[in-house]
């Protein structure tokens, strides 16, 4: 019988069943359900239980008895280590199924309303490959994977990749990453190696008191345009030409190289001067004729192939035909916005972040777009019935909030409103649902679209269109 006191114990020949949230999936034990990651619903595994409560438990896979007909080998030599692309190991097509899976049972279990049946899942058409910003980390706390340590080798202790989960300070070692094209690995370990070979010290993430390089931060446009930003501790300029002359030099086709000294303790960098040592202190991606200027500190999809795709479908549940007022909340940096405006006669856009509302109108310019107006405040503060007085009735709302979905007073604005239709963008179908509960009172989901912006994930996006009843 399962107790606390079962940690570290092996239970055997133990049934996944299902998938569960966050990519994990679940087993029972003694009528106990078990979280297990790295699984798939079939597999026979022996688990060792790593923690115990009342309701649940937690284990890992220690011995694969029979693997399940849905596995595959995973591609990535840093799977089940690093703690991304956790569904490697699951093929795609029934990734595409459990990620449809998860946006129907958000309806059913949370919102728990009236709505029809869902369309088919928009499945990404590159499986890998697929962002254009990836951020790793320096430190010199270099994480050893167990059979680095049980091989007895000596390893180098600095390290540039991706944090540990459950170990803020230790990081492991990134050979290749899938994630982003290339030249991203080549730039990543070439200015690893030229750290390494002229002695540069790597961030000290436990204490912060020692160290210089901190952070590598890559962007690539669509378009092929490269973006780099090294990330430092210090004010050092004999340091910071060197490295800074080496990466332009290596690779001519980065079109913006920069730089920041945060001195901060953490790595955020929003506040921060950005320099740009060379080439233009932005990139730009396309779409449908439309440039969008992408600075280091803007926001914009990570998924640019299937940002297009999401927001087509955005459009066309807006049905758009010219003469509507479009409200669009969350805008950041106006990218839906710009996107929609010449089907509408006028579109208002709204985001916490005032640097991004500046990129948003910046690009209504770039693209000569007059029918924008862009504001900066904290949603529940901003968008209020003076607001909306001001500025038009909308006949359209289009939203597109965080994963933890929207304020109720501004699901309360929204149902005064009382506009025509919402356009509801999430990346979270949970909180969606909750919100769509509380909508329900005044509107009827008419169509629900997910979308799958991160293959190898469990991170699914779903687009719901609302008419008023």
């Amino acid at each position: 019988m399962l107790s606390r006191k079962s940690k570290n114990a092996i239970v055997e020949n133990v049934v996944i069943e299902k998938m569960a949230a966050e990519g994990k999936c679940i087993a029972r034990v003694d009528g106990r359900v078990v979280f297990v990651e790295y699984v798939a619903p079939g597999d026979v595994v022996d688990l060792r239980m790593k923690k115990v409560r009342s309701k649940f438990a937690e284990a890992e896979a220690v011995n694969f008895k029979e693997k399940s007909p849905l596995r595959e080998e995973a591609f990535c030599s840093h799977f089940g280590t690093c703690g991304g692309c956790k569904w490697q190991h699951i093929s795609y097509s029934e990734q595409l199924n459990y990620k449809s899976q998860q946006v129907q049972d958000a309806l059913e279990r949370i919102a728990k309303i009236e709505f029809p049946t869902i369309k088919p899942i928009l499945a990404c058409k590159q499986d890998r490959e697929y962002r254009n910003k990836l951020d790793f980390t320096f430190s010199d706390k270099r994480w050893l994977t167990i059979d680095e340590i049980r091989s007895g080798e000596e390893f180098e202790s600095n390290a540039l990749g991706f944090h540990i989960r459950h170990a803020f300070d230790k990081v492991l070692q990134i050979d290749t990453c899938h994630l982003m094209p290339e030249p991203s690995n080549a730039i990543r370990q070439a200015v690893y190696d030229f750290a390494l070979k002229n002695e540069y010290p790597f961030y000290n993430l436990k204490n912060q008191d020692s160290g210089y390089l901190r952070n590598l931060i890559l962007r690539q446009s669509s378009n092929g345009q490269i973006m780099v930003i090294l990330q430092l501790a210090r004010d050092k300029p004999e340091l910071l030409e060197p490295i800074m002359d080496f990466i332009k030099n290596s690779f001519p086709q980065i079109t913006s190289l920069n730089y920041i000294i945060n001195q901060k303790l953490n790595e955020s960098y929003y506040d921060q001067e950005v320099v740009c040592y060379s080439g233009t202190p932005f990139i730009e991606e396309e779409m449908e004729g439309l440039t969008f200027r992408v600075g280091p500190k803007s926001f914009y999809q990570t998924n640019s192939l299937q940002a297009y795709e999401l927001y087509k479908v955005a459009r066309d549940f807006a049905q758009l035909k010219g003469d509507e007022i479009v409200y669009d909340l969350y805008t950041g940096t106006g990218t839906i916005a710009n996107f929609v405006a010449k089907m509408a006669k006028k579109v208002v856009g709204i985001e916490s972040v005032p640097e991004a509302i500046e990129d948003a109108k910046l690009n209504s310019e770039i693209n000569k777009i007059d029918n924008t107006v862009f504001y900066a405040g904290d949603m529940k503060d901003m968008l209020n019935e003076d607001f909306i007085l001001a500025h038009g009735k909308p006949d359209v709302i289009i939203t597109d909030p965080p994963r933890a979905g929207m304020h109720a007073d501004v699901v309360d604005i929204l149902i005064k409103s009382q506009t025509s239709r919402i356009v509801y963008v999430s990346c979270n179908p949970a909180t969606q649902a909750r919100d769509l509960a509380m909508l329900d009172a005044a509107y009827k989901v008419i169509a629900v679209q997910p979308v799958d912006m991160f293959p190898q994930t469990a991170h699914v996006e779903n687009v719901v269109l609302l008419e008023k009843r």
